[in-house]
């Protein structure tokens, strides 16, 4: 742990991957790297967990300063942009879920389309779906992004330290440089677009077209200077003024459609968290467009279930309910703001309770969306299950404000358009593709001004008295509802412990094949497989972020599947 703990700043030298596997093109969420040291931390007062080492120290740092939760998160954040760019930024949107010691809310930070969008935007002269990569290559990807919006409009509410003051470790670690990690030169490697955009080329490849090697000490002089024009006029700089006119400019030569008027009108929005009752805790995530629902509908399922002894039984139980849940989201939810999602419908009593009647003994596959009574859906059923990479940041501070926050680029290295040394988000395709399907609209097409839907589920879980004992969120794309569903029923039913939890194999429904670790037990495998399950193994790429309160202390710890630290005082 000497690595870990007592060199944390040099860790990505001194600290290679336990295991490495090393696929040549790009995989689903950032792909694979292989596991890494496990990071816990125990602490009494404040914790923080986020996807590297220079982030959470960064964001430790805040708090000992006397900051809040979402003063550590700014810091996080905006070093995460810089060592972890792969996987979110300031180019790209997040889902905040933040306790400030009474109420739960939930800040929206997702991207935007912009006024121009229509329902066709992503189909070819065909009249068929675009690759995938090829709309991520065109810029037409690009949505207003959000993050630094949801973060400056969480500090107004809840921030104790200067804004200014936030991004001075960004900005020091920018001009200084910091040390390449493992997983960040191995994913730079195997991306075969980053080499098609000259920034992004010239940043993050050698001179003789090579990734810069592990501990290669990378500066990052145009984001030092963009991040100190925030830090000393706010977010307005980025959508209102210089910053915003250059990337605009920029943009539209890429071929994306953004004007200045869609940074402009750009905001986040505030609302309650979606909260909802599941054992004797209270489960609060991000209403939609974020896929809290899901997860939530998922709880309400298996709350009627009971808890079994069996763990072969409580997989299929999950896995089943999560068909059920996937399938209704992936006809029901879209952004609220412009779909009329039927929440309150979804996770009513009745209905769950006719969703559960259809788990048996053994898998039913495929579930069909279902219709809670009264509703009428005109939507069709979207397959479409293309939503890739992202980052998880959990803190608990020493006054009792907790906060969850997904932040996501997209794509691995998003549109690989590097803009003001930042990379620009392809959120915009997480839009269903197709804007119908057999006749009926999809409630996740692309409409102007639109958030796209996500999989982004930040939690925090309440006790009996209303008081945070569970923090936890994962990257992962549309995996990331199995993800945290996975943790929480091991928190929250099985009591492991944060460093037990993020160890799990991973087993999960997206109401197909039951998608499972490779190092899942045979008996586990041969239990579910006799249950009907059709088996999918993998290497399934999270990268779970965990807090606990237990027994009056905090209990943090980073997947080790990402190079995170877990830290606190």
């Amino acid at each position: 742990m000497l690595c870990r703990i007592a060199l944390p700043l040099f860790f990505v030298l001194l600290c290679p991957p336990l295991v490495v596997a090393a696929p040549q093109a790009p995989l689903a969420p950032e792909g694979n790297t292989g596991r890494y040291e496990l990071s816990t931390a125990s602490a009494g007062n404040a914790m923080v967990v986020t996807a590297n080492p220079l982030a959470s120290l960064a964001a430790r740092d805040m708090l000992w300063a006397g900051g809040s939760a979402i003063d550590a998160a700014i810091a996080a954040q905006a070093v995460l942009g810089l060592v972890e760019p792969q996987s979110s930024g300031f180019g790209g949107g997040a889902f905040i879920v933040y306790h400030d010691g009474k109420k739960t809310l939930s800040i929206d930070g997702r991207e935007t389309a912009p006024a121009s969008a229509q329902p066709n935007r992503f189909l070819g002269s065909n009249g068929k779906p675009l690759p995938f990569y090829t709309a991520v290559n065109s810029g037409l990807g690009v949505g207003v992004p959000g993050a630094l919006a949801a973060l400056e409009e969480s500090h107004r509410r809840y921030g104790k330290l200067p804004w200014k003051s936030l991004f001075a470790p960004a900005i020091r670690h920018a001009r200084e440089g910091f040390p390449v990690s493992p997983r960040l030169h191995m994913l730079i490697a195997r991306d075969r677009l980053l080499a098609k955009k000259t920034h992004a080329r010239d940043y993050f490849l050698a001179p003789d077209g090579s990734a810069w090697p592990a501990g290669h000490l990378l500066k990052n002089p145009a984001y030092a200077a963009a991040l100190e024009k925030i830090a000393n006029s706010g977010s307005k700089e980025f959508y209102r003024g210089k910053l915003m006119q250059g990337m605009v400019k920029s943009l539209t030569i890429e071929g994306a459609d953004l004007s200045e008027e869609d940074w402009k009108n750009y905001q986040p929005k505030v609302a309650p968290a979606l909260c909802q009752p599941y054992r004797q805790y209270s489960v609060c995530s991000a209403p939609p467009p974020s896929g809290g629902l899901a997860v939530l509908q998922t709880l309400a399922i298996l709350d009627g279930l009971g808890r079994e002894n069996d763990e072969a039984l409580r997989l299929h139980q999950l896995t089943e309910a999560e068909r059920l849940s996937f399938a209704d989201r992936q006809r029901y939810s879209a952004d609220p703001a412009l779909v009329p999602v039927p929440v309150a419908a979804l996770l009513q009593k009745d209905y769950v309770a006719s969703r559960r009647a259809l788990i048996g003994e053994r898998s039913m596959g495929t579930a069909s969306a279902g219709t809670p009574p009264g509703l009428s859906s005109p939507w069709g059923q979207d397959g479409q299950l293309l939503e890739n990479g992202t980052t998880q940041i959990v803190i608990a501070d020493a006054n009792g404000h907790w906060l969850s926050m997904t932040s996501s680029i997209e794509d691995a290295f998003g549109s690989r358009l590097l803009i003001d040394g930042m990379l620009l988000n392809n959120q915009l395709t997480d839009f269903s593709f197709l804007p119908a399907e057999s006749g009926r609209p999809l409630a996740n097409r692309v409409q102007p001004g639109k958030r796209p839907r996500s999989a982004m589920s930040p939690v925090i879980v309440l006790d009996e008295n209303g008081r945070p004992i569970l923090a936890l969120g994962s990257p992962g794309g549309s995996r990331i509802i199995g993800y945290v569903l996975r943790a929480l029923v091991a928190s929250l039913d099985e009591g492991m412990s944060p460093g037990e939890v993020v160890q799990l194999p991973h087993v999960l429904s997206r109401n197909g094949a039951t998608e499972i670790d490779s190092d899942l037990a045979i008996g586990l495998r041969e239990s579910l497989e006799a249950r009907g399950h059709t088996l999918e193994p993998g290497d399934m790429n999270s990268g779970l972020a965990i807090i606990r309160r237990q027994r009056g202390r905090l209990e943090g710890a980073a997947d080790p599947r990402r190079e995170g630290m877990a830290t606190g005082f």
